[in-house]
């Protein structure tokens, strides 16, 4: 083999691990909203209680009338983590 070869034969050997090493999943068909767990001020949207109407103001953290958007099957693997809605993804 000519240090050419050997050159490229690495190249292609690291980008095939880099490619593997930083694998995106899949994205999600379905979200689904998923109250209880969003910390103080990392609400998505308006809280389910009526509250307040727009994201970002929970004022604590894992209150039960503020959620997140979780990909549709996660939230019940979440501690404290209750479906209020599910939505089709865009």
């Amino acid at each position: 083999m000519n240090s050419k070869t050997i050159i490229t034969a690495a190249v292609i050997s690291l980008s095939a691990v880099a490619t593997s090493a930083y694998a995106v999943p899949d994205a999600p068909k379905n979200w689904e909203k998923c109250a209880g767990i969003a910390k103080a001020g990392m609400n998505d949207c308006g809280a389910l209680d009526g509250s307040h109407g727009c994201a970002g103001q929970a004022k604590s953290d894992n209150l039960a009338a503020e959620w997140v958007y979780v990909p549709e099957g996660t939230c019940e693997k979440i501690t404290g983590g209750v479906v209020a809605k599910v939505k089709p993804a865009k």
